[in-house]
């Protein structure tokens, strides 16, 4: 059975930097294709970032561009996400998500494209 499980968020000033790490098990998720989402109190779950399955290809919000870098290890099997000039408004709950896909350049932005969900890490950002 597939799992992912998120670690790394935590409390952190304005401007601070966390990263944030997702472990994948139970199958070879070199061949998916992996992203990041977060949701905040009262809005919906929204794409931050993604990467392909190979890791050379990337995908980033216009909220996360400049600021963010999503990264992955395939051994073992580990997704990143380095958050550097964090503002109050990234307080979320931020999930880790996975798909398998056949194209290995393949990333994708929507959440219903994602098969596999982690249960989230808390990041909150104060002023």
């Amino acid at each position: 059975q597939e799992q992912l499980v998120e670690s790394g968020g935590g409390l952190v000033q304005a401007g601070g930097s966390l990263r944030l790490s997702c472990e994948a098990s139970g199958r070879t998720f070199g061949s998916y294709a992996m992203g990041w989402f977060r949701q905040a109190p009262g809005k919906e779950r929204e794409f931050v970032a993604a990467i392909s399955g190979s890791g050379r290809g990337t995908a980033y919000a216009d909220s996360a561009k400049g600021r963010f870098t999503i990264s992955r290890s395939n051994a073992p099997n580990t997704v990143f996400l380095q958050m550097n000039s964090l503002k109050p408004e990234d307080t979320a709950v931020y999930y880790c998500a996975a798909r398998g896909t056949y194209y290995s350049g393949a990333y994708y932005l929507q959440l219903r494209d994602y098969d596999y969900w982690g249960q989230g890490t808390q990041v909150t950002v104060s002023s």
